[in-house]
């Protein structure tokens, strides 16, 4: 079912053709993948960032824009999703141009079942660099520069060990981690939880307090930046 994220690897599979997405769909949920499905470039980017998803299988064609175009944007926002990108156009200059914007395969309609499930296994296979920006809601986490930026472009200095948190919690966007969770990640020899509430803190007083999402009995989870 579209949206279950709890069957194993999920895909986001991008595509705008109702009866081509309900095939690929069987597919990949056959081959034990679950699957999120996007007809649009809204709701692709409105998932990649805020979803805990693994792949991603992109048409090229979509009724707001170009597939190409929203993956370049992905990227460029700290979105490393392994991605192939399904789609008609399959002259020599379309496959380079998804390249250049940053797909890690390139598969032309009509396609065999098993050689898309093929390519997506190998591209999940490969290792994916850390990113050294991350999305938190509207705006994103600068891993080197140990800051946050703002939609507007303004950065806010953490200290590392904000930051720390801010970066595990957006590595992760729709997980709950429980206090003694975090504290074990943040710092193991430091056996008192209040330290994780500290840091909290902290970072809703710089950012507000949605920038981390309390869950109450469980623990805390990503926001948003505003």
């Amino acid at each position: 079912m579209p949206g279950t994220l709890d069957r194993g690897p999920c895909v986001l599979l991008v595509e705008d053709d109702t009866v081509l997405a309900s095939l690929v769909e069987r597919l990949l949920t056959g081959a034990g993948y679950s699957v999120v499905v996007a007809g649009s470039v809204h709701a692709c980017v409105h998932i990649a960032l805020t979803s805990d998803v693994d792949a991603m299988v992109l048409d090229r064609r979509l009724p707001d824009g170009d597939g190409l175009e929203v993956l370049g944007r992905l990227r460029a926002r700290g979105v490393v999703l392994p991605t192939v990108v399904l789609t008609a156009q399959g002259s020599v200059a379309d496959r380079v141009a998804g390249l250049d914007q940053g797909a890690d395969d390139y598969l032309v309609k009509p396609f065999e079942p098993d050689e898309l499930l093929a390519r997506l296994r190998a591209v999940m296979r490969r290792p994916q660099a850390d990113s050294a920006w991350l999305p938190l809601g509207e705006g994103a986490i600068d891993v080197d520069g140990v800051c946050v930026v703002r939609p507007d472009g303004s950065r806010v200095e953490l200290s590392k060990g904000e930051a720390a948190l801010l970066e595990l919690l957006a590595r992760r966007p729709n997980r709950v981690f429980s206090r003694d969770e975090l504290r074990a990640a943040l710092s193991p020899d430091t056996h008192s939880e209040s330290l994780v509430d500290t840091y909290v803190y902290a970072v809703r007083q710089k950012l507000g307090r949605p920038v981390v999402r309390t869950v109450r009995g469980v623990g805390y989870r990503a926001g948003e930046v505003r």
